[in-house]
């Protein structure tokens, strides 16, 4: 499994629309999220109209799960930070091949597009292939070692994403731990994490909780809305959301196995505005609401009630609906954008789409808010970021 409100996108979009202008990007604030973009789909805009989408929504931060060059190159000179990934395992356990890989699909596009981590797999941990479990350490190990062998290591960490499942115990957060039967695997990760100094990758999704549940999960508390809070007996730490408690019950599974010096970052996270007939809260509202609170949230720089000081670091998932994507049709329905640039969630914005040269950093709209809308969606903007 591989996901901000439109409220939010759309309202920062209206930011560079007044009745006869276009501001520029560069005057807007960045956003303190990042995204996944995903390409499991036959119907994506080129890489310069994607990066011009960005640009224009002041997103600098993109996870992709390959190192597309089409997409390193049209970001080059962005700022954008890029993590790119290789899930060949096999390959990248020997020294030689991670480092020829490392020398074509990263070290090429430094400095001009920021590359900053490599992830070696994906859920690997969470899966049934035991091979490529004993396989994932020594992989992410032959990257690093390239990376230091082509002077790397001090701009491109290693890491790799984990499915939350790899958690035996996540309630009460305080009591997280990690399955004992994956043990073997995550201690040695852990070690090379904190020697490295590399982060913690986990893909977490309150959708799956409440879809497998919704008559015993409270969908307030998955969806960051008003909600009584859950309190963590041990700790007297109260929660008003799953996703933060997650995260702080992979810091209680980490501090178990006695790393308490790992940060841990949020790979992918989202909620799906349609699937099948029984996919419970795949919906529209749900992925707005899902979505747009989070971003308030990480735009405040808070976080978590075990770590209130560390803002909790995201990468939503995904910057658009994937149509090729196996699985259910929640799989396919996670995007924020429609593949032409429009807007999945619409809330009065109409008719966004790319602009015809693939090279500009705007879009356009064939229907521009009014005044006192748009001095609406100032005045909320103005408040995500106070």
């Amino acid at each position: 499994m591989e996901l901000c409100a439109i409220f939010f996108f759309s309202a920062f979009t209206l930011l560079f629309f007044s009745a006869n202008d276009v501001v520029s990007a560069a005057t807007a604030p960045p956003l303190k999220f990042g995204i996944n973009y995903g390409q499991i789909a036959n119907n994506l805009p080129h890489p310069t109209q994607v990066s011009g989408l960005l640009q224009a929504l002041s997103v600098n931060r993109v996870k992709l799960y390959d190192a597309d060059p089409a997409v390193l190159t049209a970001f080059a000179g962005t700022g954008v930070e890029f993590i790119v990934g290789n899930e060949d395992l096999h390959n990248l356990t020997d020294a030689r091949k991670a480092r020829v890989w490392v020398a074509q699909h990263v070290q090429p596009f430094l400095p001009a597009t920021r590359i900053t981590c490599v992830t070696v797999g994906n859920e690997v941990l969470s899966g049934k292939d035991t091979a490529a479990m004993q396989s994932l350490l020594p992989a992410m190990q032959s990257v690093h070692q390239a990376l230091v062998d082509l002077g790397l290591a001090g701009k491109v960490n290693v890491s790799t994403a984990h499915s939350v499942n790899i958690l035996a115990t996540s309630y009460p957060p305080s009591a997280g731990a990690f399955r004992e039967d994956l043990a073997q695997y995550i201690q040695p990760l852990l070690n090379f994490h904190g020697e490295v100094g590399s982060p913690f990758l986990i893909n977490a999704y309150p959708f799956f909780a409440y879809k497998a549940s919704p008559g015993s999960v409270s969908l307030p508390y998955v969806l960051f809305e008003p909600n009584p809070g859950v309190r963590d007996p041990a700790t007297n730490l109260t929660y008003d959301n799953m996703l933060y408690a997650q995260i702080d019950a992979v810091y209680a599974a980490m501090k178990a196995m006695g790393h308490a010096d790992i940060t841990v970052r949020i790979s992918e996270t989202g909620w799906p505005s349609r699937g099948d007939a029984d996919e419970v809260g795949a919906n529209v509202p749900n992925a707005a609401a899902y979505n747009g609170n989070l971003i308030k949230r990480i735009a405040a720089g808070e976080g978590t009630p075990l770590k209130p000081d560390v803002p909790v670091d995201v990468f939503v998932f995904a910057l658009f609906n994937e149509d090729m994507k196996p699985g259910p049709a929640s799989e396919k329905n996670y995007g924020l954008f429609y593949p032409n640039g429009t807007p999945v969630y619409n809330i009065g914005f109409d008719g966004a789409s790319f602009s015809p040269s693939p090279t500009t950093s705007t879009f356009s709209s064939s229907s521009r808010p009014t005044s006192t809308f748009l001095m609406g969606v100032v005045v909320l903007l103005a408040a995500f970021f106070l």
